[in-house]
Parts: structure tokens; C-alpha cells; sequence
């Protein structure tokens, strides 16, 4: 894995489709900015939640073709892409499989029941799923409120609980009075008021139980079954690991992933994937250890290095422990670390983090903004508890959001901003905080809309419902768009210093780092290798700093901001 910086965005976040992003970085405005691009997973086959729920790894055509790989290719770049360790889409071939055969699918073991696992552990209940013994859930960590099942239908009419960790959605069909009289015997005028009843009561959000039979009493089992048969789904499965169809199929991905050119792979969800009754339900141990350490065996067949993500305080030492067994981690705690310096103008808690990066040699792959969100709770153990809701408090009083969990804001782990709008869209400290994250320990990765100085985009927010709240930095740019940010200053300056840090032999994963700091608002960074070096002076009071380093070709290139 090269330590060069790696533009991060989805297919369609810059002029609509991945051949557009191509014919952006093809452009001499950005030539030697990026030597990496992380292409979110809408890129392939994927219907929820901005890709994370994948039908397939086949390429989304909409949005990509093999042909626009080759561009990306020939450009130099290698790419990081997502594996959705923990589930696939209810619109996946193996789960439509099940919804056709039933048992007869060969499928049927490839996602998790939850009768079956729960089996002799719990009580049976009316509606036909396994209620656990309290002892065994009690501290089970649920993504959402309730059991995490979603009941499917069988083609034999059974009722079918299966894990259901993420989202989901049941709809039904709306009946046309013609349906009904074909099914129930109905004369029209008959089938065209319970028609409208039935859709009534379905656009309001109610259930088929909840419909009014009056005066269709009779028919009511009938117009029932005739609903429930045409039920739908929307929703991200569970997979049994514990199936060997799921780890071959794993395997089919890797290679999948490995021939569009990829060089390292996201493992996403990849906490929730070892289950055990009664256990924490995330991170169980030594399971999921195991599971990484099997794909990890299988990636490195393939050439891929695995980058797992997880979200955790500092004080767990989760990062150390994923470091500890040769992964590369996410810097979770670099984008807080940032803010908390530049705005309380102290470099201590950024140079202990660096320092401790180097000492215990762990790779990282760090960043500011992203598709989520600025992680803030990440911090607890870093900086002091009171620090951290001044970080949050500042961040909302620019314009962030934070979404309730389980009605818990200290469960939600990150504030919804731009990082250009946290920092209050000030120029000077978006390009020091950019300046500081190029000369830290790890890989860059550059969020496209930091790049381009976007804002928080709350009318995004308000068109995404529910889940709008991460919307508000994943605004799309048009290329008209594109061509009016691209000139400003903030822009450029931010291709010169990732030109600067990809030409550097001394910003290289194995470089030595001496990091100094002559008062709490000034940092040096000086960097060597191989008799090259490069070194950033900062002052996190004024935000000027300059920065300095050697190229192979043996110049030496320079950037400041007075």
C-alpha cells in the first residue's frame, strides 16, 4: 500500500458518473494530487443507504463501466473499496432465491435464521419468532429498538424470522378492484370500495390486520393471504458465517474486487458479524478476530490489503488492538484532534497522538471530513470529557446536526457537518488543518467536498427524511458547479500541498518523525528517509505554517500561508 493521498467520494459526487470523476482528475489542475481513490459502494449494484446494501458487486451501470476503471488505472491510482462484511440486500440473488423455494433453496442457510439460532433458548412466541431468555440479551448491543428480525414469507405460506441487523422496510402491494375480483369473487363496485380501504389504510402506515373489513367479513382471510403473498422487502440480511456457501462467496468477492484494481479493501460492519447468544453482540472475541484473520488470509491471495472500520473511545484501546494484529486502522481521533487544536489554539493532545503513532508503528489511513460524520466521542481518553461537548457545542453552533440513537446523544458517535463549515468556513484553518493532516503519521484520505470547500447542505437534509442528517455533507457537484469552485484559492492551495505530499519521499510510512513543540501553539514536524526530508512549521494562534520537503527528482518544493 503506497502512503500517497487517496481522493474519497462516491461515483456520481463530481459531475455524475464515475467516467466524469475520471475526466476531473485527467485535468492538469489535479494531475499528482491523489495516488489512491476511494470509490464509495454505490458504485456497485446497491439499492439502501448510498450503497451499503449490496445486491452484487457487479458495477452499478448507471454510474460505471469497466472503461472508466482503466481511465483511473492509467492515471496511476489504485483503488480502496468497500466489502459489506455482515450482510447482503433482500434484493440479493441468494435471499430472492429463498423468497422463491423456501427450503428448497440452497440458500436457505446463507443468511441467519433466528428461530434457529435462538432454538431452545427462549420462548416461542404468537407471531412466530423466538423471544431469548432475558439473561441472554441483556447485554446485547441492537442497532435499533426491538429484536433485529424481519419476517419473511415463505412461497408454502409460513412465516420466517430471519437477522436483520440494519434497515428494513415490508410494502405491499396496492390491489386494483379488478385483483380483488379475480381473488375474492367481488362484484366491481364490491372491489373497488375494500380496494380503496385497503389502500387507505396502507398509504396511512397500518398493517393489513389493521384494514376495515366491515361488511367484508367473509373475505377478509382471502384479501389477507392475497396481501401477504405480494408482500415486498427492502433491507440489508444478516449472513451465517457459520455457512461455507457465505465464506465461498466472500471469496468470489475478493477476486471480484481485486480485478477493478483494487489494492485495498474496506471491511465494513465487520463487528457485527460474529454472533454468540448472550454475548455483546459487537466485537465478540475470539470470534471475531478469527473471521479477520480468514479474510485476511484470503485478501492477501488476492494482493489486498483489509482496512477495517471501527468506531470506538480511545479509552478502549481498540485501535491498538486492531493494530496490534498487522491491520491498518482508520485515524478516528485525527479529525477531532484538529478542530480541538486550531480552535483552542494547543497542539499537546495532536502531538501525543503522532508520537504515539510512530511509537507503537501503527498505519493508519487518516482523514478530516467523510461520508459519516466528524467523530467526537472517538476522543474519550484523549482529551477531557468537557473538551469534547465544547467540540460538539461549537460544530452544532456552525450549522453540524447530531442524531438521537436509541434517544441517547452520547450513544451517536459524530456530529453531521462539512469539515470546511466546523471549522467555521474559514480558509486559513481549513488549509492548516489540511497542512497538519498531510504531515501526520498515515495515509491521507481527502473527502471531495473538503476539497472543494463545501458547506453544510441542510436542504439536503431536509429532502433526505429520517435519515437526511448525514446528507448534509454529501452534496453532489454539478460540473458547472465544479468549474466554479475549482479556481478558488482555497482549492488550489489544497492541490499544492497534496501535490507537495505525494512528491516526498519523507512522508512515507516507514520515515522517521521528530515532532517538537517551542509553546503550546507552535508544531514542527521534520520528517526523514533515505536522506530526504520534510518538515511543516505551525502556528496554530495565527494559522500561518509553511511547509517544506525534497522530491526524488532532487528539488525541494515549498509552501506557506503568511
Amino acid at each position: 500500500m503506497n502512503s500517497g493521498a487517496m481522493l474519497n467520494a462516491y461515483p456520481d459526487s463530481l459531475g455524475g458518473t464515475l467516467s466524469d470523476i475520471a475526466a476531473l482528475l485527467e485535468r492538469p489542475e489535479l494531475r499528482g494530487a491523489f495516488r489512491s481513490f476511494y470509490i464509495l459502494p454505490s458504485v456497485f449494484d446497491t439499492d439502501l443507504d448510498r450503497g451499503f446494501s449490496v445486491i452484487s458487486y457487479d458495477l452499478n451501470r448507471l454510474l460505471a463501466a469497466p472503461a472508466d476503471l482503466e481511465r483511473l488505472k492509467a492515471l496511476g491510482l489504485d483503488l480502496k473499496l468497500d466489502f459489506i462484511l455482515n450482510h447482503l440486500s433482500v434484493l440479493s440473488p441468494q435471499f430472492q432465491d429463498i423468497l422463491e423455494k423456501g427450503n428448497a433453496s440452497p440458500y436457505r442457510d446463507f443468511f441467519i435464521d433466528w428461530n434457529a439460532f435462538w432454538e431452545g433458548q427462549g420462548e416461542m412466541t404468537p407471531e412466530g419468532w423466538i423471544q431469548p431468555d432475558a439473561e441472554l440479551i441483556r447485554e446485547m448491543f441492537f442497532r435499533k429498538p426491538g429484536l433485529p428480525i424481519l419476517m419473511v414469507r415463505l412461497p408454502d405460506g409460513r412465516e420466517l424470522p430471519y437477522w436483520n441487523t440494519f434497515y428494513q422496510s415490508v410494502r405491499y402491494s396496492m390491489p386494483d378492484p379488478q385483483d380483488l375480483m379475480k381473488a375474492l369473487g367481488l362484484q366491481y363496485l364490491q372491489a373497488e370500495t375494500l380496494a380503496g380501504r385497503i389502500s387507505d389504510a396502507l398509504k396511512a402506515g397500518g398493517k393489513p390486520a389493521d384494514i376495515d373489513f366491515t361488511g367484508f367479513e367473509g373475505c377478509r382471510e382471502a384479501a389477507l393471504g392475497w396481501l401477504e403473498s405480494r408482500r415486498r422487502y427492502l433491507g440489508q440480511m444478516d449472513l451465517n458465517l457459520r455457512s461455507d456457501k457465505v465464506w465461498a462467496y466472500y471469496g468470489e468477492v475478493l477476486k471480484q474486487l481485486a480485478s477493478y484494481g483494487a489494492s485495498i479493501v474496506r471491511l465494513d460492519a465487520f463487528g457485527y458479524a460474529a454472533k454468540a447468544p448472550g454475548r455483546r453482540n459487537f466485537m465478540n472475541e475470539p470470534e471475531t478476530w478469527d473471521i479477520l484473520e480468514r479474510i485476511r488470509q484470503m485478501a492477501a491471495a488476492e494482493g489486498l490489503t483489509l482496512l477495517p472500520e471501527i468506531h470506538a473511545a480511545y479509552a478502549d484501546g481498540s485501535y491498538a488492538q486492531v493494530a496490534g494484529r498487522g491491520f491498518i486502522t482508520y485515524d478516528f481521533f485525527l479529525p477531532g484532534l484538529l478542530i480541538d487544536a486550531i480552535e483552542h489554539r494547543d497542539g499537546s493532545a495532536l502531538r501525543a497522538w503522532a508520537e504515539e503513532l510512530k511509537r507503537r508503528d501503527i498505519r493508519t489511513v487518516n482523514m478530516l471530513g467523510c461520508h459519516d460524520g466528524i467523530p467526537l466521542l472517538d476522543l474519550k481518553g484523549l482529551i477531557p470529557e468537557e473538551r469534547i461537548q465544547g467540540l460538539i457545542d461549537l460544530i452544532v453552533s456552525r450549522g453540524g446536526l447530531i442524531k438521537n440513537l436509541h434517544g441517547q446523544k452520547n450513544v451517536y458517535y459524530q456530529v453531521n457537518a462539512t469539515y470546511y463549515s466546523a471549522l467555521g468556513a474559514d480558509d486559513r484553518k481549513m488549509l492548516l488543518a489540511r497542512a497538519l493532516q498531510l504531515f501526520m503519521p498515515g495515509k491521507p484520505q481527502v473527502w471531495y467536498l473538503d476539497l472543494f470547500a463545501g458547506e453544510n447542505d441542510l436542504e439536503a437534509v431536509r429532502r433526505g427524511g429520517d435519515a437526511g442528517h448525514k446528507e448534509i455533507n454529501r452534496t453532489n457537484l454539478s460540473a458547472e458547479e465544479i468549474a466554479r469552485r475549482l479556481p478558488l484559492p482555497v482549492v488550489q492551495r489544497q492541490l499544492e500541498l497534496l501535490r507537495l505530499r505525494n512528491a516526498a519521499p519523507a512522508l512515507d510510512f516507514d520515515a522517521a518523525l521528530t515532532l517538537t513543540q517551542p509553546a503550546s501553539d507552535q508544531l514542527v514536524f521534520r520528517w526523514e528517509k533515505d536522506g530526504f526530508t520534510a518538515e511543516l512549521k505551525a502556528d496554530l494562534s495565527t494559522c500561518a505554517f509553511t511547509a517544506e520537503a525534497d522530491t526524488a527528482e532532487g528539488t525541494r518544493l515549498r509552501f506557506e500561508q503568511p
